[in-house]
């Protein structure tokens, strides 16, 4: 395929930023979407130009580091729902489409350089409280602690967060609730981490609301785009240990 692509380019922080033309010529319907962008990178490199900056780490939608919004839509979720960046294939595209690529876009996660945003934010709302204190000593057995099937499944379904913020790009308002929701909510659920539900669930909204996050919109966009299709319902969990929580 023959694709044209326009890509965000922004030297770091006080830079204005625009979006400029590339072409990405004889790209594989087999390549990720992530490689398309390796191959844009060599040839740039070989003109002597300047390649195009992105985040990546595992390219196996593990670590939620390919933060990249795909023709107005984080991890280009309207083509392949519930995969992140990496795992978007090209086969998905149609020779002579157009690309559009930008960064996650909120104040909470301000642009370092092109494609690439800061997102310790998120590391912070985790040390608040999104932790359990213990001293865990040897290694338990599996079976010490008895817990349900139901409370372990859903503890499951919340920790499968990435942390990678697509909930936050999509939100209107840039909200960053279904992420912490999906923190407190794992935690909350199980006996290990219910002795500071109360305490944790207050640390981490008072630093949510403090790196600027907005409120939810009750719109669902979050869910929409998550990689690990974490559901809305987390985060009337969360309000509901916030509103039992001391103020």
């Amino acid at each position: 395929m023959n694709l044209t692509l326009q890509v965000w380019r922004q030297k770091n922080g006080d830079d204005k930023g625009r979006l400029e033309t590339y072409d990405a010529k004889d790209i594989s319907a087999d390549m990720s979407f992530l490689e398309m962008l390796d191959v844009v990178n060599e040839g740039l490199v070989q003109r002597g130009a300047e390649p195009i900056a992105f985040d990546s780490d595992c390219r196996e939608g593990i670590c939620g580091m390919c933060s990249l919004v795909i023709n107005g839509v984080p991890h280009g979720a309207q083509y392949e729902p519930g995969t992140a960046t990496c795992q978007l294939h090209m086969r998905r595209f149609k020779d002579g489409d157009t690309i559009v690529i930008e960064p996650w876009r909120a104040k909470a996660f301000p642009v370092v350089k092109d494609l690439v945003c800061n997102r310790s934010a998120f590391d912070r709302v985790i040390q608040a409280g999104g932790f359990v204190s213990t001293d865990t000593g040897g290694t338990p057995d599996g079976n010490a602690l008895p817990i349900s099937k139901n409370d372990a499944d859903r503890a499951m379904d919340a920790a499968a967060c990435i942390g990678c913020g697509a909930c936050v790009a999509a939100c209107k308002n840039a909200s960053a609730m279904l992420f912490v929701a999906a923190k407190v909510s794992h935690l909350a659920q199980l006996p290990q981490g219910r002795v500071e539900a109360k305490e944790r669930v207050q640390k981490m909204v008072a630093q949510m609301d403090k790196e600027g996050f907005g409120n939810c919109s009750n719109q669902s966009e979050c869910q929409a785009v998550c990689p690990k299709e974490i559901s809305v319902d987390f985060i009337s969990q969360m309000n509901r240990e916030y509103l039992k929580s001391p103020v």
